[in-house]
């Protein structure tokens, strides 16, 4: 008998995985700064991704671990449809169980400390040790010594 490869369980529509791919390749500028310094575990040992499906929208960034979703908004978000729906993704989100960040472009390409700082602080109020114990992070004893 020859088992058959398993099939993986999307929780998303087939549409919504080829938009996040197709966001994932054309990144803004803005996009492109911020994962630049949230990939590969680079702030704080916190594992980020980029544009991923959560229920019906893309995020462009999230901690799992911390429960955090990070945006990056345009001009169109500034407009009164863009703020409506906005509040509404916001909403779903936080009975998601996830805290969003909002910056927009501006902030990112001109304050870019500020808002890695301001990441930084949310990160450490949801989760303080977010490094896994494979990467030489985790926790460690009384005496210094990991775990």
């Amino acid at each position: 008998m020859v088992d058959e490869p398993k099939q993986p369980v999307w929780k998303t529509t087939s549409a919504v995985r080829d938009n996040a791919r197709r966001l994932r390749r054309t990144l803004t500028d803005a996009e492109r700064v911020m994962w630049n310094e949230l990939r590969a575990h680079r702030l704080n040992g916190a594992s980020f991704r980029r544009q991923k499906p959560i229920g019906p929208y893309i995020v462009d960034f999230v901690c799992d671990a911390a429960n955090l979703v990070i945006e990056i908004d345009g001009g169109q978000h500034y407009e009164p449809q863009g703020i409506e729906r906005d509040a509404r993704r916001d909403r779903y989100l936080a009975f998601e169980g996830y805290n969003v960040l909002r910056f927009n472009n501006h902030d990112v390409l001109t304050n870019k400390a500020g808002v890695l700082e301001t990441i930084t602080t949310a990160l450490q109020t949801k989760a303080p040790s977010l490094t896994s114990p494979a990467s030489g992070g985790g926790e460690e004893t009384e005496g210094g010594e990991p775990k």
